[in-house]
């Protein structure tokens, strides 16, 4: 009996006890949901040392500063960009030295030749209208980068160079690279540019008068002065014949 007596003041108390800890548990406050970490800024160089096999051009993008560009255009631009990458062994095809033979300017220029200002996927390049603008320039005879499609193959050439479009090396609907096998050279390395216009020949200066009249003027004058002294000569001879005349008769 005395067993029983305590089971039975037991169960009241175990039911104020769950009471309080289900009130308990609804007043505290849900838990916040775990912020989701925002997604870095896009890099192109680690996008490229990622896929591997394009050593050069990572170098081309950080000594021209193209690397820097591209990051920075695909922040503040909504028209995305679209690269082609040419991988190691595209560049070792170059002939021995032509890297080390271009300036300054001429390696930026061939990075921005292989640029495109827009994001274009595997599938809008046959909307494209030749010659494809690159970010290198827009002039058709030098710059010239021509696309075409036939199915899945995509076409390029620049007149120099002929090439075919190879996998896709990273896509995220603002920034494409697309890998090529060859290094697209713009006929503006290899066509002579026109030579400068010659200046304007510059007036001569006002001069003298017998500067001005020449040697064949000096000459005259001297001629003149000869033909002077002569006459005088001839006008003296009857004077000092008249002379003599006189003296003779006084």
């Amino acid at each position: 009996m005395v067993m029983m007596k305590h089971s039975f003041f037991s169960l009241p108390l175990l039911l104020m006890i769950f009471c309080y800890s289900t009130t308990t548990l609804a007043q505290s406050p849900a838990a916040a949901p775990a912020p989701t970490p925002s997604s870095p800024p896009t890099d192109i160089i680690r996008i490229l040392k990622k896929a591997g096999g394009f050593t050069t051009l990572i170098r081309l993008l950080q000594t021209t500063q193209v690397a820097t560009q591209i990051n920075a255009q695909l922040l503040n631009s909504n028209g995305g960009l679209t690269l082609f990458a040419p991988n190691d062994n595209a560049f070792s095809s170059l002939k021995p030295g032509f890297l080390n033979s271009l300036n300054d300017q001429q390696k930026n220029e061939l990075i921005q030749f292989h640029l495109l200002p827009t994001y274009v996927s595997t599938s809008n390049f046959d909307t494209l209208s030749n010659p494809v603008r690159t970010q290198a320039g827009e002039n058709p005879d030098r710059l010239a980068l021509n696309i075409t499609s036939s199915g899945n193959q995509v076409n390029m050439t620049t007149g120099i160079v002929n090439t075919t479009l190879g996998g896709t090396v990273y896509t995220d609907h603002q920034l494409a690279v697309y890998q090529v096998d060859k290094v697209l050279l713009p006929r503006d390395f290899f066509v002579a540019k026109p030579p400068a216009p010659a200046p304007a020949p510059a007036k001569p200066k006002a001069s003298k008068k017998k500067s001005a009249e020449g040697p064949e003027a000096a000459a005259d004058d001297d001629s003149a002065a000869v033909m002077s002294v002569k006459q005088m000569q001839l006008m003296w001879v009857p004077i000092a014949v008249a002379t003599v005349v006189v003296a003779a008769f006084s």
